[in-house]
């Protein structure tokens, strides 16, 4: 009787790997902790702080950074409106 091989393999490496929780960021804060748990791209987000200042107080001693929250919504809940700028001479 022969062994099949590359199915005992396949199904022992998905028994082996990690689960992989989704990233997520929360629209509603503009600055997010990111908390890293340890293994190579092992880390996840913490956004519930209002300014840099509060969330770098947070990570202090951690492993831990602060990023700017890319899908932050701004408080009116619609990105801002960037105007283009003129120079008068």
């Amino acid at each position: 009787m022969r062994v099949p091989v590359l199915p005992i393999l396949v199904s022992g490496a998905l028994c082996a790997a990690t689960s992989v929780q989704a990233q997520t960021y929360d629209p509603a804060y503009p600055v997010c902790l990111q908390v890293y748990t340890g293994g190579f791209m092992d880390y996840y987000f913490e956004c519930a702080y209002t300014n840099m200042a509060q969330c770098q107080a947070s990570a202090s001693g951690r492993a831990a950074s602060c990023v700017v929250n890319p899908y932050y919504a701004g408080k009116g809940g619609k990105p801002a409106v960037r105007h283009k700028r003129t120079h008068h001479q």
